[in-house]
């Protein structure tokens, strides 16, 4: 079964669950996000990647332009591990981590949250690769990818429990979108996946596509 399958798969099992209420609030969240980010500037293929050093669960930092010297890297941006698609799209890149150090590459994912949530995020998905706390989401932000959660959605998690400050650290309802790059060896963006509706993710098997093409055109 392939990633988006399982995400529409619990999507449905989750509009079982919820009033129509709370359904129209994230439906209006999602529209808004779309013409938010229609009016950006956004990262494309060919346009340099951000370097960055951040810190994973280990303590160690951790920098592209430091792993681009061993293999390309695929690069995920999430929300956090409250979140369950993030959740099932980190387990499916966990599938292929293996194909992807075969090819010389690296996997990075990048969230806001701490790094002991990100910890918990690692034993929950049995993960093993690197989760880095861009704490601020300053390396978000140089990506594009950062918005101000609106009211009516800060409402609805607030009810669900879920409280983005504390799962970030920071006193500020902020969260990326949903991302994948693949960044070749010479820090050049090979592929940029940003969609605002978090319930669609990319595909695992087409970034091992874009990582072989890169040999291929080398």
């Amino acid at each position: 079964m392939n990633l988006q399958i399982e995400l529409y798969k619990f999507h449905q099992e989750s509009l079982q669950k919820t009033t129509s209420e709370r359904a129209a609030v994230f439906s209006a969240f999602i529209q808004g996000l779309r013409e938010e980010f229609t009016n950006r500037r956004q990262l494309r293929i060919g346009d340099f990647a951000p370097d960055f050093t951040l810190p994973n669960t280990q303590g160690e930092l951790v920098s592209l332009s430091e792993q681009l010297k061993h293999g390309p890297v695929l690069l995920k941006f999430f929300r956090g591990y409250w979140c369950p698609y993030c959740g099932l799209e980190l387990r499916a890149y966990q599938k292929i981590v293996n194909k992807i150090r075969a090819l010389g590459g690296t996997i990075l994912a990048i969230s806001p949250q701490t790094l002991a949530a990100s910890q918990k995020t690692i034993d929950r998905h049995d993960l093993t690769y690197d989760l880095l706390s861009d704490h601020g989401l300053q390396t978000a932000q140089e990506y594009g990818l950062v918005f101000t959660v609106p009211d009516a959605v800060k409402q609805a998690y607030l009810q669900s429990g879920c409280v983005i400050p504390e799962h970030n650290g920071i006193d500020a309802w902020l969260l990326p979108v949903p991302a994948t790059f693949v960044i070749d060896r010479q820090g050049h963006i090979a592929l940029a996946y940003v969609n605002v509706d978090f319930r669609i993710r990319y595909e695992p098997e087409d970034a091992i596509a874009i990582l072989l093409s890169l040999f291929v055109d080398n």
